[in-house]
């Protein structure tokens, strides 16, 4: 079993600056597959400008589910982007349970919509986060599933590098980019979103607002390029 996330956390130290680049989801299914984001193919040039700069760390991920995942409607036998209550299949007893909204079928593992999408540089990448490999286990989070229970790679090595600022970019702005900046912004790091390198199903402005309210800082590849 993985560490929690609290085992894991950190505080980023405010006299240096050793930054992260996580690239978030860039996959067939969520650019022009069954689950796309609107416009996700518009910033896969402005990720690979980001993914070029010297970035102590460049880190992507991947949903890699399989063909059952509990997100899925079809799993469920119900309506796309309908709603239920699900819970980690160790809460036997059902205390917590969350919303889930249930979507299409997407990122099955060993079909192409789980591929990074065409055009992305992916040589780069030191590291590959995968989420929601167990059935049960929904994750939106680069960090840990929606439970909290249990920790990803990503928390021991951004520590392990001792990274201090992390840049968040990739699909969707709403869900797994909004949800690991969250996360990252509790450990201590100083968190950034790259406005011009996310898509979000919704309304953007309205999801960086609620973002920047947090505390999570909000730039573009422009700005970025010029920190190096």
């Amino acid at each position: 079993m993985s560490d929690t996330l609290s085992d894991t956390s950190t505080m980023s130290s405010t006299n240096k600056f050793v930054p992260a680049l996580v690239v978030i989801d860039m996959q067939n299914d969520f650019v022009t597959g069954s689950l796309a984001v609107p416009g996700g193919a518009d910033i896969i040039d402005n990720i690979n400008t980001l993914v070029d700069l010297p970035f102590t760390l460049k880190i992507a991920t991947r949903d890699l589910h399989p063909e059952k995942h509990v997100s899925f409607a079809e799993t469920h036998g119900k309506a796309v982007f309908s709603t239920k209550t699900i819970y980690h299949p160790e809460d036997e007893d059902r205390t917590f349970g969350l919303e889930q909204v249930l979507w299409p079928v997407h990122c099955v593992t060993g079909t192409s919509g789980c591929d990074f999408v065409p055009g992305l540089n992916t040589k780069s990448f030191q590291k590959v986060v995968l989420k929601g490999v167990d059935p049960g286990v929904e994750s939106y989070s680069a960090f840990q599933d929606i439970w909290a229970k249990n920790a990803t790679e990503l928390p021991e090595t951004l520590r392990a590098n001792q990274v201090t600022d992390v840049y968040f970019v990739g699909l969707a702005g709403d869900f797994c980019v909004k949800f690991s900046a969250i996360d990252a912004l509790k450990l201590g790091y100083r968190t950034w979103l790259v406005e011009d390198a996310v898509k979000s199903i919704k309304d953007q402005g309205v999801v960086f607002e609620e973002l920047r309210r947090m505390g999570i800082r909000v730039t573009t590849t422009e700005e970025v390029a010029k920190v190096f």
